[in-house]
């Protein structure tokens, strides 16, 4: 079974987290979701989560992708982060799948790994890093770096990574659910 990572920080977006580990569990992924600390924390709009597990613990582990999801401070306090910034590099070199939602491309841009690589974002979030090369589409895929726009985008992005992690008709099953 491929597993799945997602992290969250106190003041990560919440739509797009929870978005992402839901759709990503429907297609029967393994997901384990990790707070960069330990007990509940609350996103961006105010929504408490616990998480199942401390990024420490996570990183015990391996896992075939990454996600990380936008929101401020949430987005701040990942990039912040050696462990995650250390994390997002390995799995890169490793050729796993590292993704990033919203502001969140940010970190993956501040670990070096979108250096000449096309990427998309929350408008602006990129525009510090002038290596990256910003798509205005809604997702953007280069290799296995995978970058989306926002919380509006939170589904389709999601369903991308069923579609690369279990293929084209696990995505369609889990599409087709929602919309009964």
């Amino acid at each position: 079974m491929k597993t799945v990572l997602v992290l969250f920080a106190e003041g990560s977006e919440e739509l797009e987290t929870i978005t992402v580990v839901n759709i990503l569990r429907r297609a029967g992924l393994a997901v384990t979701l990790a707070g960069l600390s330990a007990g509940a924390l609350r996103g961006s709009r105010g929504v408490v989560l616990l998480p199942d597990t401390t990024l420490d613990e996570a990183l015990k582990h391996s896992y075939d992708m990454m996600v990380l999801p936008g929101g401020q401070p949430g987005t701040d306090n990942l990039k912040a982060d050696a462990r995650v910034l250390g994390l997002a590099q390995h799995m890169a070199q490793k050729g796993k799948y590292v993704t990033a939602i919203c502001a969140a491309p940010a970190v993956l841009a501040t670990a070096g790994l979108l250096d000449g690589k096309q990427a998309t974002s929350f408008p602006g979030a990129l525009d510090p890093f002038h290596k990256v090369h910003p798509q205005h589409s809604a997702i953007a895929e280069d290799g296995k770096l995978i970058t989306s726009r926002g919380p509006g985008t939170a589904m389709d992005f999601a369903l991308t990574l069923v579609e690369r992690l279990a293929g084209a008709a696990k995505r369609q099953e889990v599409e087709d659910g929602l919309k009964r």
